[in-house]
């Protein structure tokens, strides 16, 4: 039997047990840089499909090494994130989560499962490839700074050296049983803005005796986003969004001080250290021109992501090979944010998306929501998929 048909074969055969780990982890998670439950599942099952080389990383990571014929020949990575989000789920299933204000809300339950399943997979077949697969099981995807960066650090890209690292993702918008590639820029990096107007509370009806807050930070907001009409190049993409806005005052009570967050986002670096400048300069003038002070901080969250061009197209044509042509769709810029921006800054790398939706049993919830779900026939799908491109890209 050829290499493909087997890993088929296999996806199909542990496809039970795929469904029954990712429904586990699914009850059980655990938020950003707390997963130590879920990275003892993951180290036990690892050791229960006989991998011999695991190691602990980043505080609650895992790395693991899977060595074929000739190992040093090519080294390639695959990385799967295993935090969850402050979301209480509102899922009716079986499976649903039982830690109270944590869900899975963004698929990383499906990314562990199906890397263990790959990590089974390649570990069965490992006399039929050359080279070395390193798993990356990382933490604190959902939280800045990240655990990627983290991982970098303490040297997960090193000992052995990957050549290149894949990351896979599940899409809601994409039907299961399709996967879709995107070569170059891919995904926006994102910083998260906090703003305090600090004024002169008092009563309402004398604002002439106060430094209104509440009026100099709507000032402040419609101003800013002159920084993306007015200033932000047509062809690079760009965000700015206020979310937040806090002002303790009331119908009758002007507040001392008022409160706005924020996020910018957008796939070019100098512009963003630019607009940086201008977002700070704009609303401090803004600010100290109505008599306010002000405070304003960004924090520097991740990079923009991009997919190296020649892995990207090449991982596609191999996923038209183990999946079909109709099965193998082209994506489009997303402006969310990915951690896996550091690793796809630091070597050759390839972050794709796994389709998870089914309208006919009414799988349609967004991630970050509180219905969000998988049709989980997808597990076989990113598996077995994740396994041949990892044979492939090894040049095998």
């Amino acid at each position: 039997m050829n290499i493909k048909n087997r890993i088929k074969k296999l996806a199909s055969e542990y496809a039970s047990e795929i469904i029954t780990n990712r429904r586990h982890l699914h009850q059980h998670p655990e938020l950003s840089f707390e997963e130590h439950n879920t990275s003892k599942f993951i180290f036990n099952k690892l050791t229960e499909y006989g991998l011999k080389s695991i190691n602990g990383i980043a505080s609650t990571g895992i790395v693991a090494l899977i060595e074929g014929n000739n190992p040093r020949k090519n080294v390639i990575a695959l990385r799967a994130d295993m935090d969850a989000l402050p979301i209480n789920e509102q899922n009716d299933i079986p499976y649903k989560s039982k830690n109270n204000g944590i869900m899975h809300a963004c698929g990383h339950d499906v990314h562990i499962a199906s890397l263990l399943g790959v990590a089974r997979i390649l570990n069965d077949i490992r006399d039929q490839f050359e080279g070395t697969v390193k798993l990356i099981f990382q933490p604190g995807e959902e939280k800045a700074p990240g655990g990627a960066t983290k991982m970098i650090e303490e040297g997960v890209l090193k000992n052995p050296p990957p050549e290149s690292i894949l990351g896979q993702h599940v899409m809601s918008q994409l039907e299961v049983g399709k996967v879709g590639f995107k070569p170059g820029v891919y995904m926006a990096s994102a910083d998260e803005i906090y703003i305090k107007v600090i004024g002169k509370g008092g009563h309402a009806a004398m604002p002439d005796d106060n430094i209104d807050p509440i009026l100099i930070a709507s000032h402040i907001i419609v101003a800013l986003q002159q920084i993306v009409s007015r200033h932000a190049n047509p062809k690079i993409p760009t965000v700015l969004s206020f979310g937040k806005i806090k002002g303790d005052g009331a119908t009758n009570v002007i507040p001392n001080e008022v409160h706005i967050e924020g996020t910018f986002r957008t796939l070019n670096e100098d512009w963003r250290a630019s607009a940086h400048k201008k977002m700070k300069y704009m609303a401090e003038s803004i600010a100290n021109g109505m008599g306010a002070d002000i405070d304003f901080t960004i924090l520097k969250g991740y990079p923009f992501l991009k997919n190296n061009e020649e892995l990207t197209i090449q991982s596609k044509v191999f996923a038209i090979e183990f999946m079909g042509e109709e099965n193998v769709v082209d994506l489009d810029i997303w402006m969310a944010a990915e951690d896996f921006a550091y690793f796809s800054q630091s070597i050759d790398a390839c972050f794709y998306r796994l389709g998870v939706r089914n309208e006919r049993k009414g799988i349609v919830s967004a991630v970050h929501t509180p219905t969000f779900n998988i049709d989980e026939k997808a597990l076989e799908t990113g598996t077995g998929l994740m396994a041949w491109l990892a044979v492939k890209n090894l040049g095998n």
